[in-house]
């Protein structure tokens, strides 16, 4: 870490799943690709979740960007966040481009949430962290408008 760095010159916003209430149902990503990062992070947020709802998350990973193969990255999922202590919490997912399945050609990442029984209000990113060649702020997604 150069002590004279920004931290966003380290982590770049790759994909959201912006603030929203979601119904029951699994919602993912879009699928990027890892080659430019040593490392990825998803930070799951929270919002007031419905009666007796449930959130699970997950890194997936894929062969291009259109998702295909796609499986679970071994080690990779949230232990399920429920209603009795899950509104309003923070959970972070971190791997390493080592933990793909690199031999089988699988180069591309996404964040997978399913909400089980009640709409419930979620948001989610992930992050490409420790670019590997340039700053990584030119990774961000275009929904990214300020760096300051």
């Amino acid at each position: 870490m150069t002590p004279n760095a920004k931290p966003s010159e380290h982590m770049a916003v790759l994909a959201t799943l912006d603030p929203a209430s979601v119904a029951a149902s699994t919602v993912v990503t879009t699928w990027v690709p890892v080659k430019n990062f040593l490392a990825l992070m998803a930070l799951i947020e929270t919002g007031v979740l419905g009666a007796s709802a449930t959130l699970d998350a997950k890194l997936r990973q894929a062969t291009d960007a259109a998702g295909t193969g796609a499986k679970d990255i071994t080690g990779k999922s949230l232990v399920q966040i429920v209603k009795a202590t899950g509104d309003n919490k923070q959970a972070f997912i971190n791997m390493k481009v080592a933990d793909l399945d690199t031999e089988g050609g699988f180069a591309f990442v996404a964040l997978s949430v399913t909400i089980g029984t009640a709409a419930s209000i979620f948001g989610a990113q992930l992050f490409g962290m420790f670019p590997r060649f340039e700053d990584a702020a030119a990774f961000n997604q275009a929904a990214v408008v300020q760096n300051v």
